[in-house]
């Protein structure tokens, strides 16, 4: 039995090899979307066997939609060594019917011809090379993973719509609950391979084409995000999409939802000397100046290109951090001014030491404020501060976006936090 891969255009897309196994064959199986198109194909192919009248034609065309028949008339035509073709989408090995077959049938019966799959298809159309592409199903399944695989902001992430339920509209919803819809560069790509196919660009903000067809697919792209209109923006908070990210590592930043109680945390002074040491991309720190202008903020990021990346950040909100170094904590840290605020974002397994050094260094009823991972991590840090006679607060926040689900919204759950918050006596 041959299986045989095709695009949206069916039997004409096949190489000649392969319209010859189909002329060949005595059982043809097909989605019944294919039926009438191979029918008139092979009507008009001058190749095509007829069988004497009332005895029907070969090949027989029979409907591959529904598994448990098709197994049975393949098995019995196998064992009949008939010849059979099986026509399937794309590559049949690839969230295909490859499977369910390789389960039933025996697989030296079994040889499979691929054709492009429809990312291959997809990004070809674009002009884009996909070897840094992610992809994800929504057949059958919840778009809460989507939700999740957004976070990691992955460069190209093609999406796999179900016909007639979660298709476009459920991406750009997921997209938008995210506050990543200005990363990303939308492709709606409608019957791939069809001679009516249509790849197209959705504009930001605007909503899928009412004409959509069932059988698309989406891609998104990782572009930088456009320059923000001030007067949009919040007091703070800002959109995770709206930030410049570093190109290995994208969505490794502070999200919105934990960066908004950090800075509740730090009880902002409205002047005084605020260090963001791990600062990332910034956010945290430029978002601090633009609650309080009169803060003087010293970053501290040891990720080669982390100074040049806060600074065009920082550009693109209309801030300016009065210094940005790029280099090791605590040695570093040795040219700032002592501080009155301080988020403590790395250190990694030199924390300890580094948080030691920053609490010696804080201005008496200064406060620190250390975003945590993993419990283990409180417990390593909060005796440094108890011993250095800070008051300790220590919570722990886990947050929640909206996906789409059927006609509803269900939770994704965001990582939890745990904050450490230290506040220096004003005696010493």
């Amino acid at each position: 039995m041959d299986v045989i891969g095709t695009d949206a255009s069916g039997v004409s897309g096949l190489c000649s090899a392969e319209k010859k196994l189909l002329l060949a064959a005595d059982l043809v199986a097909l989605p019944r979307r294919l039926h009438e198109h191979t029918r008139a194909w092979l009507l008009d192919n001058p190749f095509y066997r007829s069988e004497p009248q009332g005895q029907g034609c070969r090949p027989k065309l029979i409907n591959s939609d529904n598994s448990a028949p098709l197994l049975v008339a393949l098995k019995g035509a196998l064992e009949a060594n008939l010849s059979v073709v099986l026509l399937a989408s794309g590559d049949p090995l690839w969230f295909g019917i490859g499977r369910l077959l390789l389960q039933h049938l025996p697989i030296e019966r079994v040889r499979f011809h691929p054709a492009p799959t429809c990312l291959q298809l997809a990004f070809a159309r674009i002009g884009r090379p996909w070897q840094d592409s992610s992809w994800i199903s929504l057949h059958g399944r919840d778009p809460a993973p989507l939700a999740a695989k957004l976070q990691q902001r992955p460069a190209a992430l093609a999406v796999l719509t179900n016909p007639g339920h979660e298709g476009a509209e459920t991406v750009l919803r997921v997209l938008r609950g995210a506050g990543l819809e200005a990363a990303y560069r939308i492709w709606l790509c409608e019957r791939l391979g069809h001679p009516l196919e249509r790849v197209s660009m959705l504009s930001p903000g605007a909503a899928p084409p009412t004409d959509l067809d069932p059988l698309h697919l989406v891609l998104l792209v990782a572009e930088p995000p456009p320059l923000p209109d001030p007067s949009s923006l919040p007091l703070f908070g800002i959109e995770d999409g709206l930030w410049l990210q570093h190109g290995d590592r994208p969505g490794l930043m502070t999200k919105r939802e934990v960066r908004i109680q950090l800075l509740a945390d730090l009880d902002l002074p409205s002047k005084g000397i605020f260090w963001d040491i791990g600062a990332g991309v910034g956010s945290i720190g430029l978002e601090a100046l633009r609650l309080r202008p009169g803060l003087t903020l010293w970053a501290l990021e040891r990720r080669a290109g982390g100074v040049a990346l806060i600074q065009a950040n920082a550009e693109r909100f209309g801030i300016d951090p009065a210094t940005v170094v790029e280099g090791e904590a605590p040695a570093a840290l040795a040219t700032f001014p002592d501080p009155d605020r301080v988020v403590l974002g790395g250190g990694g397994r030199l924390r300890e030491v580094l948080l030691d050094a920053v609490l010696n260094r804080l201005r008496p009823g200064g406060v620190v404020v250390v975003p945590l991972a993993t419990v283990e991590g409180v417990a390593q840090l909060r005796p440094v501060m108890e011993a250095a006679g800070f008051g300790i607060w220590i919570s722990q926040h886990q947050s929640w976006r909206g996906v789409p689900l059927a006609d509803g919204t269900r939770l994704s759950a965001q990582n939890p936090v745990f904050v450490l918050k230290g506040k220096k006596p004003p005696q010493l």
